[in-house]
């Protein structure tokens, strides 16, 4: 299996952070360097990187980069400076709580070289976005282990959007699952959701289970029923940008239609996520930002036209799946089943687990 590495830190406290240009694919492989932290901010904004860990990531590599300008200045411009950058990304999608759950680590991490050599701050936070990225790569495996045994020999396995190695530091987190039972032996058959208006089911996960060797059948949205009438589904997995207290999940635009034809054909649903997604501060997902973007995404998909001019538009990019339609959540402490806030409480008090 071909392995594909979303995104790295090059170089030393000076360096950049490297990914991969996922608008681009799967008709070019190509890789941008981003060198300053307007274009991280610009790389996450306009989904050149995207999934909520990577997100989360590429923002704690992106505050390395945007320390880099104020690396010789005093002690209280270089914290002042530090929040400036944190603020700024944090501004870029308001949904996936990785995002906002990496910068506020990185400033956790900055008060313990107060008062030492100006170069401390910037190999600080450069450890801890590489830790950030290392325990990424742990987690997707462990989400993997776990997840795995809910799948069956010979099933067929619906996904939607992209939660893969491209979303995330390496090996996804509902890829991870289907991955995971393929390496256990498991012969699975994939179907992938175009995921409209972006694409990323069609572009991202087609690419990238076929690069893994994974049996994938591409389908368009609206024939998802269908395929399910037909029997050739037998779970359903995906992966999420915020999940509540309660346990409802945003997801991308599309998932609670997935879900809502899962549960009336009796086909188990799951989600796959990281416990850094679980935003526990919201009782329930009517809390949780939904995304709103560019009209164009869908009166000109990928530079053509195709609806009337001056036509409105509504375009969230996430919708909220209440937690009564799913099976199961998985994540790296384990399967949350039922899903509740009381389960959810418990899972996420386990210890973690180790690589």
């Amino acid at each position: 299996m071909k392995h594909v590495e979303t995104l790295r830190w090059v170089g030393d406290v000076d360096g950049c952070l490297r990914l991969i240009d996922q608008t681009r694919l799967p008709v070019e492989f190509a890789e941008i360097d981003c060198r300053t932290v307007e274009s991280v901010w610009e790389a996450i904004k306009m989904l050149r990187v995207r999934g909520a860990p990577a997100i989360g990531i590429a923002a704690a590599y992106g505050v390395c980069v945007g320390l880099q300008t104020a690396r010789d200045a005093d002690e209280a411009t270089r914290f002042a400076r530090l929040d400036e950058v944190t603020e700024y990304l944090a501004s870029s999608r308001p949904t996936a709580v990785n995002l906002f759950w990496a910068l506020e680590r990185m400033k956790r991490a900055a008060p313990a070289v107060r008062g030492q050599a100006s170069t401390d701050l910037a190999e600080r936070l450069l450890a801890e976005a590489r830790a950030i990225h290392e325990e990424d790569r742990k987690i997707c495996r462990a989400i993997g282990r776990h997840g795995a045994g809910l799948l069956a020999d010979g099933q067929g396995v619906l996904t939607h959007c992209n939660a893969g190695g491209l979303a995330t530091a390496d090996y996804g987190t509902a890829l991870a699952v289907i991955f995971a039972a393929a390496e256990s032996g498991k012969n699975l058959h994939v179907f992938a959701d175009e995921t409209r208006p972006l694409l990323q089911g069609a572009r991202l996960t087609a690419w990238e289970l076929q690069q893994r060797g994974i049996d994938v059948t591409l389908i368009c949205d609206s024939m998802a029923a269908a395929v399910m009438r037909e029997g050739r589904i037998q779970a359903v997995v995906t992966g999420a940008d915020r999940i509540a207290a309660n346990g409802d999940v945003a997801n991308k635009i599309g998932t609670y239609g997935v879900a809502l034809l899962a549960a009336a054909h009796q086909i188990p649903f799951y989600v796959a996520a990281p416990t850094s997604t679980f935003d526990l501060s919201l009782p329930s997902g009517e809390g949780i930002p939904i995304e709103q973007r560019d009209p164009r995404e869908i009166t000109h998909g990928f530079g053509c036209r195709t609806a009337p001019e001056g036509i409105h538009v509504y375009n969230p990019a996430f919708d909220v799946t209440p937690a009564d339609r799913m099976a199961a959540i998985i994540c790296e402490r384990g399967i949350i089943q039922p899903v509740t806030r009381e389960r959810i409480a418990q899972v996420l008090s386990m210890p973690q687990e180790g690589g």
